[in-house]
């Protein structure tokens, strides 16, 4: 049911669109004091009809969403994992946030339309992060193999994990705990190699920094750390020592455990396996051949196993993509940046009744 005008949801759509108050005041013919007044929690004047419209024409988003009188859920910034606040734009940041904003919605929408996976992630605050990583393999029961793929694996442990299609190297990937519930976020820009690494990057935090702030240099070096060795075990390293290592064995290698070349290379010199001039002469040759920035004959970016079968079974309900979209009240461009559908929806994407499942479907993941 529709409400009075909710507050929270024109300072979400508007940080999403990147806009300061002065900009969207600008666009809808309104002073910044009273833009800045419509976005109060205290707000007591419900804006008119047609400058609701105008907010809703301005930001792109339907006026429903600003009457829903669903509060939205807060993501705190300083339990969010960015890279570097640094060198990041405000309007990046507050942007990234409401996106994981976003993504709680999605997931509320999820969690009652289905029973999905209960979080698996250990707390592991206070312990070296190699150990860290070699613990939560034997705990889910990995062994030393390669990662088939990180985010099934996050999803089958309860990781609720959503995509990003910001046009930002500064916001790589980014995770958070809310309710309980673990959220990793990725940037549909990157390679899959690095989205892999992100991944795992981002598991790092939210096991070895729940409940803290995770940001700061050596906070991201430990989920570095982490993230090096869950993805490429010491021990399936060590038959490397001694051998001749070339760029040409690092292209061969790097698709063993799915990583960057680079990654790999810098890898092999934390576990001590390249001595100071393999390291420096593989560098050099990989910074020649773009892999910085790059990856040659790359893997595929990996994608939500859980989101598409829970849309696929809302497509058996005949609720479709556009259909969702309305349901949820957000605009679809916002809906599919999120679910890993950015480019997918068609004129053929049907439109639907909108209907409520008796019971949640139980969904299950394969390995």
């Amino acid at each position: 049911m529709l409400g009075k005008f909710n507050p929270s949801r024109l300072k979400l759509a508007r940080t999403r669109r990147k806009l300061t108050i002065k900009g969207l005041a600008e666009k809808v013919g309104l002073t910044p004091r009273m833009v800045s007044e419509y976005e109060k929690d205290y707000c007591k004047n419900c804006p008119p009809e047609g400058t609701i419209d105008a907010f809703s024409k301005a930001l792109n988003y339907p006026a429903e969403f600003f009457l829903d009188p669903e509060p939205i859920e807060a993501v705190a910034k300083e339990t969010v994992s960015f890279r570097s606040l640094k060198s990041m734009k405000a309007a990046d940041e507050h942007a990234a946030i409401s996106a994981g904003e976003l993504g709680v919605i999605i997931n509320a929408y999820f969690e009652e339309t289905f029973s999905l996976p209960e979080s698996n992630v250990p707390d592991y605050r206070g312990i070296e992060p190699e150990v860290a990583a070699e613990a939560l393999r034997d705990e889910w029961n990995l062994g030393c193999h390669s990662i088939s793929s990180m985010v099934h694996l996050l999803e089958k442990n309860g990781v609720r994990v959503f995509s990003l299609s910001e046009n930002t190297q500064d916001v790589d990937a980014f995770s958070f705990w809310k309710d309980g519930v673990p959220y990793v976020f990725l940037n549909t820009q990157k390679s899959g190699e690095r989205s892999r690494f992100d991944a795992a990057h981002e598991l790092g935090h939210l096991i070895l920094h729940k409940h803290g702030v995770p940001q700061g240099k050596n906070i991201e070096a430990e989920a570095d750390k982490f993230a090096s060795f869950f993805l490429m075990p010491r021990v399936t390293l060590l038959p490397l020592s001694g051998k001749a290592i070339t760029i040409d064995s690092i292209l061969k290698l790097k698709h063993k455990w799915k990583v960057s070349a680079m990654a790999l290379i810098v890898h092999l010199k934390t576990v001590e396996i390249l001595s100071d001039w393999q390291y420096k002469t593989l560098i050099v040759t990989a910074s020649k051949l773009g892999l910085r920035t790059k990856e040659i004959n790359g893997i595929e970016r990996e994608k939500s196993l859980i989101i598409d079968k829970l849309l696929k079974a809302l497509e058996n309900d005949g609720i479709y993509l556009k259909s969702l979209s309305t349901l949820l009240k957000l605009p679809i461009d916002e809906l599919l940046a999120l679910i890993f559908k950015v480019g997918t929806i068609s004129s053929n994407d049907k439109p639907s009744s909108i209907q409520n499942t008796a019971s949640k479907p139980v969904l299950r993941l394969v390995k």
